[in-house]
């Protein structure tokens, strides 16, 4: 099940569960998607993978499957990237497809 973590790791945006801006990689690194177009050029600075959009968290119990039955995380996890190691994990990623890097 996801985290679903509550702000950007790079900039601290608030990204709650109903966020349109929030980005994931495969690890579940949580970027909010300005940061993914500008700054990490859709590299993920904790993995080298890619990102997609993050998923919502339903609201509607059904179910049985729901935010109020499975809350999502107050976690914060706020480590803004080193830019200068960053230039080396972009150099070598940028131009390769996610699924393929």
């Amino acid at each position: 099940m996801l985290e679903i973590k509550p702000s950007c790791e790079h900039c601290n945006k608030t990204l709650p569960n109903d966020s349109d801006e929030a980005m994931i990689c495969s690890y579940e690194c949580t970027f909010c998607i300005s940061c993914v177009d500008t700054i990490l050029y859709n590299v993920c600075p904790n993995c080298g993978g890619g990102f997609e959009k993050r998923p919502t968290r339903p609201v509607n119990c059904l179910t049985g499957n729901c935010v109020e039955k499975h809350p999502v995380s107050s976690r914060i996890v706020y480590k803004p990237i080193d830019e200068n190691a960053f230039k080396e994990i972009l150099k070598e990623f940028t131009d390769i497809e996610p699924r393929k890097r």
